[in-house]
């Protein structure tokens, strides 16, 4: 069953756990996060890019979202992530997506508002949640590309969330999009977090939460991968944010990492393997209990339909 971020976001708030939003973009990754989602009775947020949207289609992708949640018994949500095509949204709200996320967020302050609040305007009319940011969250992500981190202000944060009338806001406390997070262990800003929390009524979001383990980034070097020094976000950090109130956290780099290092092991270690089948099916299960991983870290499993 669909429902919006708003209603997955509000229930996780209040019983303290996060629901985890899962990038998808093709069939396989589809599968892993509503295999991942039944097993541990967990809701689950099923996020496109627009780059993904591009490259398997919108009504594709759509459509394969809607099926596989209208065959479960888990509540999802269908959502755009890092939304700044105004075209993209405008399709996404045709196409029955369930949130929309409206990122303005490296616009001036005033003009973030204004782009924001008719994107609200629009979805709102139709039931559609939206999700706004505030700050800028550094890093590389499909269109996201790298740019300097700038911290929430929690008073601006509190302006911005009464005049653009957004659902949930995605806050800038020191992650970053992609693989190469930090040089170093992690660190957040949840002291900012925590005044933010104060002065803003709306859920939280944080994006670039992808943990990056040693052991998968490892495995995917050994059977080939040129990764460099990739680093991420430490699971005790995560789940502090959490406790201090963060009730979606993004995830997409880790679920990359695990389909890549699953395939070079398969092409690697069964060099005489041709279907394509026996090469994307254990990516997929690899993919599938990083996101039960995933499910358990942000203490939703359990919670489906709650």
């Amino acid at each position: 069953m669909l429902v919006s971020n708003k209603t997955l976001q509000k229930k996780a708030r209040k019983g303290k756990y996060a629901v985890g939003a899962f990038n998808v973009y093709d069939m396989e990754s589809v599968q892993s996060v509503v295999r991942a989602a039944e097993l541990e009775k967990s809701p689950a947020i099923i996020a496109t890019t627009e780059g993904a949207i591009k490259y398997a289609g919108h009504e594709f992708i759509a459509e394969l979202i809607r099926l596989a949640a209208k065959k479960s018994k888990i509540n999802y949500s269908l959502h755009l992530d890092h939304g700044q095509d105004m075209d993209i949204i405008r399709n996404c709200i045709k196409l029955g997506y369930t949130s929309v996320m409206i990122d303005a967020s490296h616009h001036p302050f005033e003009e973030n508002i204004r782009i924001t609040k008719a994107v609200v305007g629009m979805a709102h009319r139709k039931g559609i949640s939206v999700e706004a940011e505030l700050g800028t969250i550094g890093g590389v992500e499909d269109a996201i590309k790298t740019r300097k981190i700038l911290l929430t202000d929690p008073q601006d944060a509190k302006e911005f969330v009464e005049k653009t009338g957004c659902d949930t806001l995605a806050v800038a406390i020191g992650t970053s999009h992609g693989a190469y997070k930090f040089t170093k262990r992690s660190k957040l800003a949840i002291d900012r977090l925590i005044q933010i929390c104060k002065v803003v009524d709306v859920p939280l979001v944080l994006h670039g939460a992808s943990a990056i383990p040693t052991r998968i980034v490892r495995k995917a070097k050994l059977f080939g991968a040129v990764l460099g020094n990739a680093k991420g976000v430490a699971n005790n950090d995560v789940q502090l944010a959490i406790r201090n109130g963060i009730s979606k956290v993004n995830i997409d780099s880790d679920l990359r990492l695990t389909f890549d290092a699953a395939i070079r092991e398969t092409l690697k270690t069964h060099p005489e393997i041709f279907d394509p089948r026996k090469i994307l099916g254990p990516a997929r299960d690899a993919m599938t209990e990083t996101v039960r991983q995933k499910m358990r870290l942000f203490g939703s499993s359990g919670k489906a339909n709650k």
